[in-house]
């Protein structure tokens, strides 16, 4: 025995109070909430202004260890040991956290232990973005 539905009257059975109960719910909830932000703009406080401030669309600078034929390294032309290296890549590291950028440049000569010192010194400092190259004085 099969079941009839009469399509027409099934339509109009759709109860709508529901539907606009939920609709004055938003209604009044967004009319509050608004209220609030309003009111947490028109207080009066003095915001401390940043001159030093880097804008964050500024690239962070890459740090370059160049490593000569005898093992020094040096970091902006300057001469430096290895516990000054790695307090240099600390405070890279420190100043940008996420993305800070080392290149390690080694004179062809020179023994591959000095570049991975350099190595783990980043890793040590937390900087995972870094690359080694050889080159030629």
């Amino acid at each position: 025995m099969a079941v009839k539905f009469d399509r027409g009257r099934a339509l109009h059975l759709i109860d709508l109070t529901p539907m606009i109960d939920m609709l004055f719910a938003l209604l009044i909830f967004f009319m509050v909430v608004s209220s609030f932000a309003a009111a947490e703009r028109d207080m009066h406080v003095e915001l401390p202004s940043a001159n030093e401030a880097m804008p964050l669309t500024v690239k962070p600078q890459v740090v370059t260890v160049n490593i000569d034929r005898q093992g020094r390294y040096y970091v902006h032309n300057r001469e430096i040991t290895e516990p000054e290296l790695a307090r240099a890549l600390r405070t890279a590291s420190a100043n940008n956290p996420t993305n800070q950028t080392v290149v390690i440049r080694a004179d062809k000569r020179t023994t591959w232990d000095y570049v991975a010192t350099a190595m783990r010194l980043c890793n040590e400092a937390g900087i995972r973005d870094y690359s080694a190259s050889l080159a030629e004085e």
